[in-house]
C-alpha cells in the first residue's frame, strides 16, 4: 500500500547526526525526536542539567 508508513529498515549510519552541546558526543536522529529535531541540544538528562 503506497499510503501506509513503513518501519525503518535502512542503514542507521545514514540518519542525521549532531553533537551534544554539553559533552560533544554525536547524537543520532531518533523517531521520538522527529517533531523537534531542530530543538534537540543534549543527549541525555545529565547533559541537560550540566548545560
Amino acid at each position: 500500500m503506497p499510503g501506509k508508513p513503513q518501519p525503518f529498515k535502512g542503514n542507521k549510519q545514514s540518519l542525521p547526526q549532531k553533537p551534544c552541546l554539553a559533552c560533544g558526543r554525536p547524537m543520532t536522529w531518533r523517531k521520538r525526536w522527529r517533531n523537534n529535531w531542530a530543538e534537540v541540544k543534549y543527549c541525555s538528562d545529565a547533559c541537560r542539567q550540566r548545560g
